[in-house]
């Protein structure tokens, strides 16, 4: 069983490139991770997302405690073998959907006391049963119980969230056992505000942690001041553990973390604009609702190796999306995962040849050409 850890193979300025080692296989760095929440990427098989190119899935567990439960999920023989997905998976510690889907929630030291956003039914996730929860779902990589307070909070506030999530990083530190490939990561929270930032990571530091994790951002911040709190908060964080951007995000947002030092990425984004019909592509986000592409021939990116760009024109998927089908959102699905995992991919090869800044300036440009029309492209 291969112990836990980062190897860094290549670094350009800050962005950097690697293997992460991990009980059941290696996670290249910089990884996008597919968001699986409730045991499934929707609209793809474990099969299908592999296909793409990802090593490693997330899970939520918030959702799995509430349905189907995490002491059924162990009981079927964990996580891995309920979903059929072989390889890593890492589980986010619930405490943001407790914010932002639960209706009736009390804070206390304790933990949080909430009512399910499904049935009304009460529960109460302190940091020692949100690690027993994800021990049970047999997590890789397992996350901290931390609050995240909106980065629109007065700062007091996120003061006194930040303080509060620092006690319960300790309290998950000591309450889950140390197991060979697996690891718990802290959370550094504290807003836009960079002293809390630095007292964050600070504490978390002191604790120890075998990774870290930037909360608190792709909650309707500007991407400026996301990008001001990584430039921030990652060189505080030690040069030799991974660093996980939580919920992010945008193309754009990738390429501009990454130059900021940071290796792991989650953001329901791809997934979710797949059922919406959106297509994000090398020319920026394609749009298959519009008529324009009713009887357009072309595949949606010639570029692309997905089965959508591979064997479908844009016509066919206009088709779909029109009427609904359930085949255009596990076709733009699979598009749009497969984007993020050449474009994870095509980052690793640019910082491995020492040509990230070329790289990323290329991938603006490109962006912002925009789609074009046929009538644009022949003409």
């Amino acid at each position: 069983m291969s112990a836990f850890g980062l190897t860094i193979a290549a670094t350009d300025g800050r962005a950097r490139t690697g293997v992460l080692a991990t009980r059941r296989g290696e996670i290249r760095t910089p990884a996008f991770m597919p968001v699986g929440t409730a045991a499934t990427v929707k609209a793809m098989t474990p099969e299908a997302v592999r296909e793409t190119g990802a090593d490693i899935l997330l899970g939520n567990t918030y959702h799995l405690m509430l349905r189907p439960g995490a002491e059924r999920v162990a009981a079927l023989g964990g996580l891995h073998r309920f979903m059929n997905w072989t390889r890593p998976i890492l589980t986010d510690s619930g405490g943001y959907q407790v914010l932002s889907l639960s209706k009736i929630r009390k804070i206390t030291e304790e933990g949080v006391e909430f009512r399910s956003h499904l049935d009304g039914s009460r529960h109460h996730l302190t940091p020692e049963r949100c690690m027993e929860i994800q021990h049970l779902l047999g997590s890789d990589i397992v996350m901290q119980l931390d609050e995240c307070p909106p980065s629109t909070a007065e700062a007091r506030e996120i003061a006194r969230a930040t303080e509060l999530s620092l006690r319960w990083a300790r309290r998950c530190r000591e309450a889950l056992a140390d197991e060979p490939g697996r690891a718990l990561f802290g959370i550094v929270q504290g807003g836009l505000h960079d002293d809390l930032r630095a007292r964050s990571a600070e504490g978390l530091i002191g604790i120890g942690f075998p990774g870290y994790a930037v909360g608190g951002l792709a909650v309707g911040e500007t991407q400026a001041d996301m990008f001001r709190v990584l430039e921030a908060t990652v060189p505080r964080l030690p040069a030799d553990k991974p660093r996980y951007l939580m919920g992010v995000g945008k193309p754009a947002d990738l390429v501009g973390a990454v130059a900021r030092g940071i290796d792991m990425f989650d953001c329901v984004l791809p997934t979710r604009s797949g059922r919406t019909a959106q297509a994000f592509t090398r020319r920026g986000t394609v749009n298959l609702r519009n008529a324009r592409h009713a009887e357009d021939p072309r595949p949606l990116d010639a570029a692309c190796r997905c089965p959508a760009c591979r064997n479908y024109s844009r016509a066919y998927l206009h088709h779909l999306v029109k009427a609904n089908e359930i085949l255009g959102a596990m076709l733009l699905t699979a598009h749009n995962l497969t984007y993020y995992q050449d474009l994870m991919a095509e980052m690793r090869e640019a910082i491995g040849a020492g040509r990230f800044e070329a790289f990323a300036q290329s991938f603006a440009r490109e962006q912002a050409l925009g789609d074009i029309a046929p009538s644009a492209e022949t003409g």
